[in-house]
């Protein structure tokens, strides 16, 4: 049988595989959309605040300087004083420590109990699948922060409680989302393979779904942390959150609504942080979205 030997003279031509991978390819993607970057931006500089900026404000939380009360914003004090003399500027940067805080912990605590409940509905079904999306339903059908009002009224009013409210209401969410992306994944032809093999339905769960599932799961979760800062600035507003003299951009707001008229910066500046937090938020969103998602690629 003869033996193909390669020509010595010729060039060798190598080829690079150019697949990179699913999560580089959303990079890529993501890096090309401008406006998600924007976004991705002011959540990056927002975050910094959050770790560094108490270094650098220039007050404390709490100095108070009685004669310098209700300063319109000036060299001194940036974004102007609130009630007590305190400097909103410096107040703003400590909040975000408080904000983000809640945003962020209360979205991992839905997503890790709402993803343990989602696996096991979606993919036991019957009985369990039943029991699980009946509570789901319950949960969702009264709205989101009247759930969460009627939890820190239960467990009484405090930043940790309003964390713990904030998280308990954005568990369905998460469940009914990896629920519906484990019922399509369990009918894969790997997954029967698994099954066929003898492989224990734990490693099944936790070594083939569900990294398979959590696509939609960081979409949802960046979303859902613009949502958490809104409700908690509205419990916070009520008086349900943080409390006094905390620094919380909600709490803010409550304390600076009887002088909207005669010095608004007291509500301007702190209404803002939530907005641009949001605003930050919710882009970075839509554009892990557009990356992640196929279906929104051209």
């Amino acid at each position: 049988m003869s033996e193909m030997v390669p020509n010595s003279t010729k060039e060798t031509v190598v080829i690079k595989d150019k697949s990179t991978g699913p999560w580089l390819d959303a990079w890529r993607g993501f890096r090309k959309n401008k406006v998600a970057l924007v976004g991705a931006g002011i959540v990056l500089f927002f975050i910094f605040l959050a770790i560094w900026g108490p270094f650098f404000a220039p007050q404390g939380i709490n100095d108070q300087l009685l004669k310098d009360r209700l300063k319109p914003p000036s060299s001194m004090y940036w974004f102007g004083t609130d009630d007590f003399g305190r400097d909103i500027f410096s107040r703003i940067i400590h909040g975000a420590r408080i904000s983000l805080g809640v945003g962020f912990f209360s979205v991992i605590g839905s997503v890790v109990v709402g993803s343990i409940l989602g696996i096991v509905a979606g993919y036991y079904g019957k009985w369990v699948d039943t029991i699980i999306s009946r509570i789901f339903d319950i949960m969702l059908a009264f709205p989101s922060i009247l759930l969460a009002i009627a939890v820190v009224s239960v467990l009484g009013p405090s930043l940790r409680n309003a964390l713990i409210a904030i998280a308990i209401i954005n568990v369905p969410n998460f469940g009914r989302l990896i629920r519906s992306k484990v019922l399509s994944i369990k009918e894969e032809e790997y997954i029967t393979s698994a099954k066929a093999i003898g492989m224990r339905d734990v490693r099944i769960l936790f070594s083939h779904i569900l990294p398979n599932s959590m696509a939609p799961v960081i979409v949802a979760g960046t979303l859902a942390i613009a949502s958490a800062i809104i409700e908690a600035a509205a419990l916070g507003f009520l008086g349900l959150g943080a409390q006094a003299p905390a620094p919380e951009w909600g709490k803010m707001l409550a304390d600076a609504r009887m002088y909207l008229r005669n010095a608004p910066w007291t509500m301007i500046f702190p209404g803002l942080a939530i907005m641009l937090t949001v605003l930050g938020f919710n882009l970075m969103g839509d554009g892990l979205r557009d990356a992640l998602d196929p279906r929104m690629k051209n």
